[in-house]
């Protein structure tokens, strides 16, 4: 008779069947994973109860603390960036800002790159310098960039996004990596793991909105991040207080979600790959930016470090934000929406939708310009988007 298939027993095994095969410790010989929906559980009397209390990340104690279901999804992205463990979050912000307040106080100082989705960029230039945390943005593209901006001995932590939000510019994950003394972390949204591993590289911690791509179906909002487990279990210790905990109802979409991310990500790669080479010769269209292209100016650092080049890219259009917003207006089987990684085809112009709390200065420094679109590619046959597409161009 077989036996049920162990996350310990995937270390051989490829991303694809990873994603399949990690994450049912929990489940039993089930195939679905099982949902744990209550906030609390009952002890046997006092002993027990204390034991539970000051267990760290106790899973039947109190759902804050820990739930079955969210320590499935934690231990499936764990096996797939090859962590020691991963900590589950109400967001991609909630993952984000429970780390730095974990690792951070009034009077540190956090180096990042100016290359950042804008959600970042108000937390970090609101609430850490609200409470006392210097935050010092660096064009990550320069090399050396980061290394150069740290303040030995104030410098608690070192943030990079990698492809970035919008432009899909990349950061050197082993530049990143061979810095000394910060913490280094990685929001790798756009790639996935199963478009690269920063930890491999030798970053500290990766960081995911588990909305996108990982959950990937537009029906949960979570977040993630992965690393050591000393670190993360001191950042779960400060997560505790601030409450940013996932639902477990989230947590099992986006586990379900996970069990296909190999194969939506191929698609959607291989769409987004034939999407971008179509822009480049399109008359209205002065630049694509697609790390899978090979005009990309980083394309060998994306072969380099990346499996895959993605599911998102930007195009720069020669009409300015009256060209964007007739493509917006035009569109049909893509959808305008702000969000990314789903099954449907996204269109947003990130000046007036995910980047709009920017000033007209900072989005130029983030290369937002009026006429950039970004697309999530989706499932859809790229046949049928290239002449949405078409047909929104010439409107």
């Amino acid at each position: 008779m077989s036996t049920p298939f162990q996350a310990s027993d995937s270390g051989s095994l490829r991303p694809g069947s990873k994603a399949i095969s990690a994450g049912r410790r929990a489940s039993g010989s089930a195939l679905a994973p099982a949902l744990w929906a209550s906030s609390v559980w009952q002890s046997t009397g006092l002993d027990d109860a204390h034991a539970r209390a000051t267990a760290m990340r106790g899973s039947e104690f109190y759902s804050r603390y820990s739930n079955p279901t969210v320590r499935s999804f934690e231990e499936a992205i764990a096996d797939l960036e090859g962590a020691e463990d991963a900590l589950a979050f109400a967001s991609g912000m909630g993952a984000l800002a429970s780390t730095v307040f974990a690792i951070c106080s009034s009077g540190d100082h956090i180096v990042a790159q100016r290359q950042l989705y804008a959600g970042t960029i108000a937390f970090l230039q609101g609430p850490c310098t609200r409470l006392g945390i210097d935050v010092t943005l660096v064009d990550g593209v320069v090399p050396g960039a980061f290394a150069a901006a740290i303040q030995p001995g104030r410098t608690m932590l070192v943030l990079a996004e990698t492809p970035s939000n919008p432009r899909l510019e990349l950061i050197d994950l082993d530049e990143l990596a061979s810095i000394k003394g910060p913490l280094t972390v990685v929001d790798s949204t756009f790639a996935t793991p199963i478009g690269q591993q920063p930890l491999a590289h030798g970053v500290d911690l990766v960081v995911h909105s588990a909305t996108k791509g990982i959950a990937g179906h537009n029906d949960a909002t979570i977040g993630v991040i992965a690393g050591e487990q000393e670190l993360l279990d001191a950042i779960w210790s400060y997560s505790v207080l601030h409450g940013a905990t996932p639902s477990p109802f989230d947590a099992l979409n986006a586990l379900r979600g996970l069990r296909t991310l190999a194969v939506r990500t191929a698609h959607q790669a291989s769409s987004a790959h034939r999407i971008a080479e179509w822009l480049t010769d399109h008359p209205s269209v002065a630049a694509v930016h697609y790390p899978g292209l090979i005009t990309h100016p980083q394309h060998d650092l994306a072969k380099r470090q990346m499996r895959q080049p993605g599911t998102v890219l930007a195009f720069e259009l020669t009409g300015g934000e009256p060209a964007a917003r007739s493509v917006l207006d035009g569109v049909g089987l893509c959808r305008v929406a702000a969000s990314l990684g789903g099954p449907e085809t996204l269109v947003c112009h990130p000046a007036t939708s995910t980047h709009v709390s920017l000033t007209a200065d900072e989005q130029a420094a983030t290369g937002v310009t009026p006429g950039l679109v970004r697309l999530s590619v989706g499932l859809e046959d790229p046949d049928d988007l290239v002449a949405d597409l078409t047909a929104a161009l010439s409107g």
